[in-house]
Parts: C-alpha cells; structure tokens; sequence
C-alpha cells in the first residue's frame, strides 16, 4: 500500500521552507486567512466534576498525542460552563505556551459534536471556510506546521505564541474531496500503526514482568533452590534464607538528603551550559550547570503519584556528577551491592508507608525504618552477576520492542507531514481502501507506554514545586 505512492506530476514552490514544493493545484492559505483566532478563558481544575460539559484543558492538548480531540478527559457544570469559552465541531485548539519545539502551539482539532469548552491558556481557530475537520487536524499539527510555530515562540524557559502570530501560519491546502481522501488513507494506516504499537507494549509488559518476578525471586530467596529457611519476624517479609539478615533501610545507607537543592524552572532556563543531568522524583527530568553529587547513588521518589502507580522506576541508580531536587531521597550504600540494594528497593511495595491522599509522600523516617533483608556482601555479588546474565535477554527483546515502536511513531510522523503537504499523491490508493468502523477501533486511542511517552517526572516535579511555593 505504502509502496505504490507516487508523486504529484505537477509541483509548485509554496515559500515556506518547512513545507517546500507542494502539488500545483493547492492553496497555500494563511490560517488567518481562512477563519478566526481568539483567547480561551474559564477557570481552574477546581472547577471539575464528574459529568457535565466536556472541557478541555491547556495540559490536554500535551497529553492526548494525537491530532483529534474525540472526548474530554474533564468536566465542568453547566454553571460554570459560563465562564469557558465554548468550542465547536471543527475548532483548532492551540496551547498558548510551551518548552520544546514540539510543544509550542501544540494544537487537536475539536471532533466532539456536543456542547463543549476549553480553559486559559488556549487559542481556538475557527475556520471560516469549509474544510475537513480531520484534515485540518493533521495540517496544523504536522511537522512543517511544528516547526512554523517554533519559530513564532516568545520569551526564555517557557515560549509563549499568541492569536496575531498564529494568523501567519500557513497551510497547504488541496480540494476538499482529496482533503477527506487524505484523511481516510492516514486514518487507516494509524490504526495499524497503533495496533502494531499496543502489541509490542503488550509484549515489553510481559518481559518487563517476567523480569521482575526473576529479579524477586533472587532477592528474597536466593540462587540456592534448597536454602534453609526461617521466619523473618516482619509480617509482610514472610520466611527468608536462614543465613541472611533482617535489615532495615537506615543501616544499609547514609540518607544525603540534606545536600539537596530544588532549582525552579526560571533558574534551570536561565543556565548555559546545562551540562550536568538534574534529578526528580522520577528520574532526569532537566540538564544544569553545576552539579551537588559525584558518586554513585541511589535515588528513592520521595513524593507524586508514581509511588501508587508505578508507572516509572522509584529507585534509581546515578552516577558521575549530577544534582538532585526535594523530591527524590538521595541514600549512599554503606556496606552493600548498590545494584542488589537497588533492586531489593525497586521490589518493596510502599503502600503501608505512604501518607497523603491528593499528593502521596514516603517521608524521610518512614523511608529510613523499613526494613529490608539483605545477604553477606559476596553472596549479593553473585547474586547480582546471575541476574545480569539471567535477564540480558529480557532486556535486549524489551529494547528492540521499544525501538521499534520510537521507529514506528517516527514513520508515522513522516508519513503524516509528506501527505498532507503534498510530497505524495494518496488519492487512488485512498479510493481502495476497504470501509473500516471507528467504533471497534479509535483512530486516537491513546498508546499508554511510560517508557516512551511523555508522561512524566518532569511534568510530577513541576507540579510539587508549583504546590510548595
């Protein structure tokens, strides 16, 4: 199918260089030109309910990955509802702001038919003309029109793109029948895409768990199948090999979290060299000037939701030179394998110790009193060169899985900016195409892989310093 696209015979130059040369009978239109840009207004996420008008929010537009906004993950009363702006059928939303060149005027189109509202933070176009819905959706999020919206960003950490900017954004534009032909051909092949996609997440689960239940096995057990037993004397820890001892967090390490230091984003912006990586309560989540740490260490979430939902590691590894904010307990081996102690901390279930509801947190005392069991130093050696050697091939299947689906997103990227600027021609393979339901499959279902998508620590750390100041 993808094999049989040709170019279109006839090309023009559109002056745009992001875009390039584009079909000779396509429009080259400015956004400004073919409909209306204005500010979204309303409240804040107090105002969520569970059942009332969709909203969507500034951060939904970073968090949906994809270019269609079917339904809202948020609602607001009708009452309240007053205050938002109100978005139709065929609406282009566009974060007002962001970090990365990807994120600067991330835009979905609106597919919702019911009524529905977005909050601050939000530019909605609205087209004045009739175009497709789903196709205006892929042109103004594609990678030529990215870039094009990059380059309109203003200010330092956090670029800020406004409606009088956006105006200028131009889009390539072909008749609306080829418009919606485009639509069916990239529709489709996102949905293989995205089931080739689900099946290898499916697959790095099944690994990843696999993994796990070796690496527990090690860790609480040993090698030796035929260890003598005997009651740990902690509920929870049940009967460990005879010969180990019963341990608790604060003897294996030495707590450095008082050489922490958190650095807002103003102060991570306003670096240059940014050589050094800056760590959170879920891994690197910025890159600094200077550094805190030169060690080897180990670093435990001290608060988010990744402690109840684990979706990323919670104990972490670091090396070299590095820095650590307030959200990660930063605990230095006193006398064990730092990669068996890893391990053994990656394995324990927070749960018992975890305070705090809305923002759960593993306090420094409660972090310190749990107790672990650990092995003579020699036998978590080996037991640590077992593993390296047992799982190796669980890891090399989980990072070519992983490759593969950075691969596929990046294919699909390509293939969505050459379509809808014209550098294919997809109308007859289009024509073709067997009649798919969308009910049986979504076009934008999301991909839930935390390995590979933006989920994450850097957004969680953001959240808590926003919650502390």
């Amino acid at each position: 199918m993808i094999a049989g696209l040709k170019p279109y015979p006839a090309m023009k130059e559109s002056g745009v260089a992001s875009i390039g040369f584009v079909p000779e009978h396509w429009e080259l239109r400015k956004l400004g030109r073919i409909g209306s840009l204005l500010k979204g207004s309303g409240g804040n996420k107090d105002d969520e309910v569970d059942t009332g008008v969709p909203c969507v929010r500034y951060g939904d537009l970073y968090t949906t990955h994809t270019y269609f906004i079917r339904q809202s993950r948020s609602y607001v009363s009708r009452e309240r509802a007053e205050v938002y702006t109100p978005i139709h059928f065929g609406d282009v939303l566009f974060a007002a702001s962001g970090e990365t060149i990807d994120d600067i005027g991330k835009s979905a189109v609106n597919l919702m038919t019911t009524d529905a509202c977005c909050g601050g933070d939000v530019i909605v176009f609205r087209p004045k003309h009739r175009l497709d819905a789903c196709f205006l959706g892929y042109a103004t999020d594609c990678r030529p029109a990215a870039i094009q919206k990059a380059m309109k960003g203003r200010g330092i950490t956090v670029k800020h793109v406004y409606g009088d900017q956006l105006k200028e954004l131009v889009l390539a534009l072909p008749p609306l029948s080829e418009q919606a032909a485009i639509v069916r051909f990239l529709d489709y092949v996102d949905r293989r895409i995205r089931r080739y996609i689900r099946a290898k997440q499916k697959l790095i689960k099944l690994l990843e768990e696999q993994k796990q239940a070796i690496i527990h096995r090690a860790v609480t057990r040993g090698l030796d199948p035929n260890v003598r037993l005997k009651p740990s004397g902690v509920e929870w820890l049940g009967e460990v090999p005879e010969h180990w001892e019963v341990s608790r967090v604060k003897r294996e390490f030495a707590c450095l979290n008082h050489r922490r230091v958190p650095l807002s984003g103003t102060e991570r912006g306003a670096m240059l060299s940014r050589q050094y990586d800056y760590y959170g309560a879920s891994g690197v989540i910025d890159r600094v000037d200077s550094h805190l740490f030169d060690d080897e260490l180990l670093l435990i979430a001290e608060d988010g939701a990744n402690l109840v939902l684990r979706n990323l590691p919670l104990a972490i590894i670091a090396n070299g030179k590095f820095w650590v904010n307030n959200h990660a307990h930063v605990l230095r081996p006193t006398r064990g394998n730092i990669v068996y102690l890893a391990s053994v901390m990656e394995m324990l279930d927070y749960l018992p110790w975890i305070s705090g509801a809305a923002q759960p947190k593993l306090t420094q005392d409660r972090l310190l009193g749990i107790a672990i069991v650990v092995p003579p130093r020699p036998e978590q050696d080996r037991i640590v060169v077992a593993l390296e050697s047992e799982t190796r091939w669980l890891r090399v299947a989980g990072d070519r899985a992983r490759r593969e689906i950075d691969l596929l997103r990046e294919y699909r990227t390509r293939l969505i900016a050459d379509v809808v600027t014209g550098k294919l021609d997809v109308r007859e393979v289009a024509a073709h195409l067997p009649i798919e339901s969308e009910e049986s499959e979504a076009v934008d279902e999301p991909e839930t892989d935390s390995s590979t998508e933006r989920i994450d620590g850097a957004d969680a750390d953001e959240t808590l310093e926003e919650a502390e100041a």
